[in-house]
């Protein structure tokens, strides 16, 4: 197991997670289109959409909650873990 904690692709998929978290948690605020946090919501949303725009276009949301984060977050570990379960070890 602690080869996969050291291993670059764990790494990249625990910050894509962390990215997705991010936006999640930011969406709940409203943003002032010329503050600080407008840039980082903007390349939040550039980072995240490519994944969780397919999901939100098939999963509606159930009254104000968007689950298509949840499904996108959930979509990456499993990648993650997968992928590096076939990778063989050094």
């Amino acid at each position: 197991m602690s080869y996969y904690l050291t291993h670059p692709l764990y790494t990249l998929g625990v910050l894509y997670l962390l990215v997705l978290v991010f936006r999640a948690v930011l969406s709940w605020f409203p943003v002032a289109p010329r503050s600080g946090l407008a840039s980082v919501n903007h390349w939040l949303y550039v980072l995240t959409e490519p994944l969780v725009g397919p999901f939100r276009k098939v999963i509606p949301p159930v009254g104000i909650f968007d689950i298509s984060y949840m499904v996108a977050c959930l979509v990456v570990y499993l990648l993650t873990i997968e992928v590096l379960a076939r990778i063989p070890a050094i």
